[in-house]
């Protein structure tokens, strides 16, 4: 986070190699711990699906998981895309392509200059319109590491392009406006596409594959996986978007389907990626120490949640944080912070899971934490419930309230790049920031992030406060 004086930090994590006017991309090794129960073929496995149509295929379980996957989203496409766009779908001219990125001596793929080009990577490339993946270093460690729901994203996200193709966007960028249709604005209705066609399988209209809610964790585990190197300016070309926008693309998607994805403009989406503000911001990596971080933050959080309470009309009285070794005292199972039964104070743990997540994730995990209990204060202020799924969908939408409020801020205390790709690995990972005066949360982390996305983009009036 960025103290009233300074702000945040780089990551370099792999971006999503999509070919919309060249083929670029980076090949940093996949995070993410191994996920076993990822599985989205319907019972049968992938031997219904023959993989001869992707050229160079060796016919390994890893391209029959891909032809799979390619099988049903073109199956969507041909369903939806003459309802969306009034015209039919026709099929990729240059089709698929699997490459071997291990070995420089196997058939070049289109696009590129050898194989290795495409190591770590996926793409989409206009001018031939192929899709082409490694084989070797990206779906197999996809797999292994998010289950078979994140080769079925990452892949879906690429026919999302071949759509924006056919409906002439990416022709536009091309030879017209391309500042119409920035690199940031294509990802993220690729990204929307993706969530459009996630929902038609987990609505069970897909021939192989199926996902419940619980597997979609791990898509957007390994979507997050995706977003840009902390600093990245949203207007840079290339640039896919933090982790936020990324999310957010693919909930709107799952939510409200290809149509609403097709209507996605410069104009009408909100981005939150920026770049840094300051060189002391770039040089400390936009983290506060956790002491700094906890010191800046609550007076932030008071005067805030402060405002909220009395425009309802009501009595507002910060509660005190205090810091106490160990796991909070009070609050029963709320967590590394809670509030306590009296709403007098709320106490923050300083040693142990806390500080763990701030040091892992960085420092707005903590900031979710301490937001999502002053959160709760307001609650009790107003009379809303503090138990419940309406508590717990409240104090979510209420953490992404205050979160929202931060990203407009030029001066004093506001967001770092980074910050709400923090947020999103906490809300996917954890519930602390959900949990309930009595330590019940949503159990999705999906559920998680749709409650807080309406708090960060509409405000604190969206949370059913009165």
């Amino acid at each position: 986070m960025r103290s009233p004086s300074r702000t945040r930090r780089p990551v370099a994590l792999i971006t999503l190699l999509v070919a919309l006017l060249g083929v670029t991309g980076c090949t940093t090794a996949i995070s993410g711990s191994p996920k076993s129960s990822g599985q989205v073929i319907r019972s049968g496995g992938t031997d219904g699906v023959d993989p001869s149509f992707v050229t160079n295929t060796d016919g390994s379980a890893i391209d029959r998981l891909a032809a799979t996957v390619v099988t049903d989203v073109r199956a969507y496409w041909t369903e939806l895309f003459p309802l969306v766009f009034d015209t039919e779908w026709t099929e990729l001219r240059g089709g698929y392509f699997s490459v071997d990125t291990a070995h420089d001596e196997d058939e070049q793929p289109p696009c590129v200059g050898k194989p290795s080009d495409v190591e770590g990577n996926a793409f989409y490339c206009p001018s031939a319109d192929v899709i082409a993946w490694d084989r070797a270093a990206l779906l197999p460690v996809l797999q292994e590491r998010f289950g078979e729901a994140a080769v079925m994203l990452v892949l879906a996200h690429e026919l999302g392009h071949a759509v924006q193709r056919r409906t002439g966007i990416t022709i536009e960028v091309e030879r017209s406006d391309p500042a119409r249709y920035p690199t940031v604005l294509i990802e993220a209705m690729a990204d929307c596409y993706a969530g459009s066609f996630v929902r038609w399988v987990a609505d069970g209209k897909a021939e192989h594959l199926t996902i419940a809610r619980d597997r979609l964790d791990q898509a957007l585990e390994a979507l997050i996986t995706f977003r840009d190197p902390v600093g990245t300016e949203q207007t840079s070309r290339g640039a896919h978007g933090d982790a936020f926008d990324r999310v957010s693309a693919f909930l709107d998607g799952f939510d409200q389907g290809a149509e609403m994805c097709s209507k996605m403009r410069v104009d009408n989406r909100t981005f939150t990626q920026r770049g840094f503000t300051s060189a002391a911001d770039q040089e400390r990596g936009g983290n506060l120490p956790f002491d700094q971080l906890i010191t800046s933050i609550k007076g932030d959080l008071a005067t805030y949640f402060g405002k909220v309470v009395t425009e309802r009309g009501k009595q507002w009285t910060a509660p005190e944080v205090r810091e106490v070794d160990g796991a909070p005292e009070c609050g029963g199972e709320q967590g590394p912070a809670a509030l306590c039964s009296d709403r007098a104070a709320i106490e923050v743990g300083t040693e142990g899971e806390l500080p763990r997540l701030h040091t892992e994730l960085g420092d707005y995990a903590t900031g979710m934490v301490l937001a999502s209990r002053f959160g709760l204060a307001a609650m009790a202020a107003v009379g809303a419930p503090l138990d419940g799924e309406k508590a717990q969908r409240g104090v979510l939408c209420l953490t992404g309230a205050y979160t929202g409020s931060l990203l407009g801020r030029t001066e004093g205390f506001g967001l770092s790049p980074g910050d709400l790709d923090e947020a999103m690995q906490v809300l996917l990972r954890y519930d602390y920031p959900g949990r309930d005066t009595g330590g019940k949360a949503l159990t999705s982390g999906y559920d998680r992030v749709s409650a807080f996305r309406v708090g960060a983009l509409d405000g604190a009036e969206s949370c059913g406060l009165g």
